[in-house]
Order: C-alpha cells, then structure tokens, then sequence
C-alpha cells in the first residue's frame, strides 16, 4: 500500500539536510608589541578598539571555509602598546538547506562557532605578551548579519534610484 499524503511525498523528495563541522584550525596570527619595552615602564591607560571581519568562500559543493578575522589594537598614552590579528577558520559542510537559509547559516551561525576559540587565541596572545588580561565580549553575528543585510540593500536602492537632475 502506498502513502498518498501529499505531505510525505513532498518530505521525501526534499533534499536531506546536513551540515557538520569538518575542521577548525588557526589560519593566522600577528602579534607586535611596536613599543616594547618602552611600554611596560610607563603609566597604563588603555584603549582598545576591535574590528570583526567575517569571509566565505566555497571550497567545493556544499563545502565551505568559513573565516573569522579578530583585529585588537590597544593604545595607552596615545602609543600603540600592542596590536593583534587572528584568523580563526572553519570548513563547514553544509548541503540541502534552502539558499534563503544559507547565508545566515554561514554568515551568523559559523562565526559563532568560530568566536570562541578567536576569543582564547586573543586572549592567551596579549597575556603572553605580558599584557595585563583581557577577554572579548561575546558578539551578536546574527544582528552583525541583519545589519550588514540591510546595509546591502540600501546600497542597491540607492544605486537603482535615478540621479537627481541638476
């Protein structure tokens, strides 16, 4: 007897949903210290400023190299004191989800699985170089998305609008 339910024959042509975690390496990683040791010997009063920066590219069909890019730049007394670069890097398999779907997966949800482990290199990278600790704050890549999202397409309506006449 065969199943006429509409429901289960659509379900079942349906492409398989699969994603998993293939490989999470340390692509690269730059620390300088400019001002050593000039900038132990001094008052500390840090600034940091951080900046995120997030790329995909497809390796293969369905399989794709996610990369985290964590820059940390720290000044004291108007000096660089030291200055980091992390790229965290993740091949991420991920095959059957619809392309609506894919670009939060990979652009929100496998940063998030990258931060953490950015996050520790950072962090064990500036008590290393003998730098009074600190720990990231954890990151929304899923607003980091929706804003970059939003920014595109202001981008596009602003190219599509017709330049006004002089």
């Amino acid at each position: 007897m065969t199943d006429a339910n509409p429901q289960n024959a659509a379900a079942a042509a349906a492409p398989a949903q699969e994603f998993s975690i293939q490989k999470l390496y340390v692509k690269d990683i730059s620390f300088e210290t400019p001002r050593s040791p000039q900038v132990f010997t001094r008052d500390w009063n840090p600034e940091t400023s951080v900046q995120l920066n997030t790329e995909v590219k497809q390796i293969e069909e369905g399989v794709h190299e996610v990369n985290l890019t964590i820059t940390v730049t720290t000044t004291s007394n108007g000096e660089t004191a030291y200055l980091i670069e992390v790229t965290q890097a993740g091949i991420f398999l991920a095959r059957g989800f619809p392309r609506e779907q894919m670009g939060p997966l990979l652009g929100a949800y496998c940063p998030n699985v990258l931060f953490p482990f950015a996050r520790e290199v950072v962090s064990d990278l500036i008590i290393r170089g003998g730098f009074p600790p600190m720990l990231l704050a954890p990151v929304n890549f899923d607003a980091l998305l929706a804003q970059q999202m939003q920014q595109a397409a202001q981008q596009a309506g602003d190219t599509a609008a017709p330049a006004p006449i002089a």
